[in-house]
């Protein structure tokens, strides 16, 4: 895959469940040839059932449908669930199912994070949102604030390319010369997009081969370049020490650096933990602010007026140095307006901004605590060099060989 930026897109912000949902299951139900869908959680619940619909539907009416889960992140689907899209023609791929030692599965690290949609070659959609109910507001205190994007135009090209070979290095069990027909024919429909819009774009992913700290990188160009202002929203904060470095360098420049973090989170030892880095990065001149309405999951930031990036990589070391990820990185100064409006009502209306006063010194146990996570940050994404590093296995979802492997799971947290 080349990282380049890419001109003449289309790129809409789309904000939380609400947005998301109808946009994808309508396209869904217009395809004409191809679904290729990737996502962390799929659920059994409203959700999850009408993009099963959907599916289905679009299955029967000839189109090739290609849906890809984690095993981590979609551990209960039931055999019905299953059977009934494999029954329909929906081929239902599994990113390592992993097995159980002891009663416990041990396939946490390295997950298949994304969230990718690509209909038709000519339509993608791409972000942080899953296929489950708590990204509906109506699921209560508990549902998540989260972003995705829908695209038109050539980087739609790119991303259905890339999701194609990521499900040709999967597969080691499905060779048959009507696959490799299917992709030639889905191949030609994105071969050459016209230009939809002003936006110029580019895909960036991080995987355990060549692009293994693409997305962190990015980060930190740009944040070397801004002048004026970064705006940085993210679920889980717990950055690398050298993208933590250009964040106090930026601010100690005068450039107005914001952070909107967790401040009702679905999980406590997040909130925990980037309390860590408070004391640090209030010192050189960061704004911090906690999202405090509900959990927030969104991966989004903007750079000046210009730059933008929407995706599914937190900046925590499972993204940054383990998990699969991908994030559309925007250089448009409408999208940059639209995403730095939707942050600022945030940070106005729905955020307590830390005080540096209101935390205390920095002395006894939180001066330990802050060290110990300063000089982690700095080292771990060596360490996570040392783990190993498998190709992604793709098993087909036959309902007899992974339930196993799924029964008795409750962890339904994503990152």
């Amino acid at each position: 895959m080349s990282t380049r930026w890419i001109e003449g897109n289309d790129i809409r912000l789309l904000e939380n469940g609400e947005e998301f949902f109808p946009r994808v299951f309508a396209c869904i139900a217009n395809a004409k040839q191809e679904v290729v869908l990737e996502t962390f959680i799929l659920f059994e619940d409203k959700v999850g059932l009408q993009l099963h619909e959907a599916l289905i539907a679009a299955a029967r009416r000839g189109v090739q449908v290609d849906v890809t889960i984690d095993g981590f992140g979609s551990p209960d689907l039931s055999e019905r669930f299953l059977a009934s899209l494999s029954d329909a023609g929906v081929r239902i791929h599994v990113f390592d199912p992993g097995k159980r030692v002891l009663g416990w599965r041990i396939n946490m690290l390295r997950r298949m994070h994304r969230k990718i949609v690509v209909v038709d070659g000519t339509i993608a959609f791409l972000g942080g949102i899953n296929y489950s109910a708590d990204h509906l507001a109506d699921f209560g205190p508990d549902a998540k604030q989260d972003y995705s994007v829908e695209i038109h135009g050539p980087l739609v090209a790119e991303i259905h390319r890339y999701t194609h070979t990521t499900l040709a290095q999967g597969h080691r069990y499905e060779r048959s010369r009507q696959w490799w027909r299917s992709r030639k024919q889905v191949r030609a429909i994105a071969k050459e997009l016209p230009q939809a819009g002003s936006a110029a774009a580019m895909l960036v992913v991080r995987d355990n081969g060549e692009h293994f700290g693409d997305i962190e990188r990015h980060y930190r160009i740009a944040i070397r370049a801004a002048k004026q202002r970064i705006v940085i929203a993210n679920a889980y904060f717990f950055p690398g020490y050298r993208l933590m470095r250009e964040l106090r360098r930026a601010a100690r420049r005068g450039v107005d650096v914001r952070l909107i973090l967790q401040g009702e989170p679905d999980m406590p030892i997040v909130k925990t933990v980037a309390q860590m880095l408070y004391h640090r990065l209030l010192g050189a001149g960061v704004r911090i602010y906690e999202y405090c309405e509900r959990p927030l999951h969104g991966k989004v930031a903007l750079m000046d007026d210009e730059w933008a990036t929407v995706g599914s990589s937190n900046l925590d070391p499972l993204s940054l140095a383990l998990n699969l990820e991908a994030n559309v990185i925007i250089r448009d100064r409408e999208f940059n307006q639209v995403l730095h409006g939707k942050l600022e009502h945030l940070m106005q209306h729905s955020c307590k901004q830390i005080d540096r006063d209101e935390l205390g010194p920095l002395r006894g146990w939180p001066l330990v605590r802050s060290f110990v996570a300063y000089h982690f940050a700095r080292h771990y994404p060596g360490w996570a060099s040392w783990l190993p590093r498998h190709v992604p296995r793709l098993l087909p979802a036959l309902a007899h060989r992974l339930r196993p492997a799924y029964a008795n799971h409750t962890d339904r947290t994503d990152r």
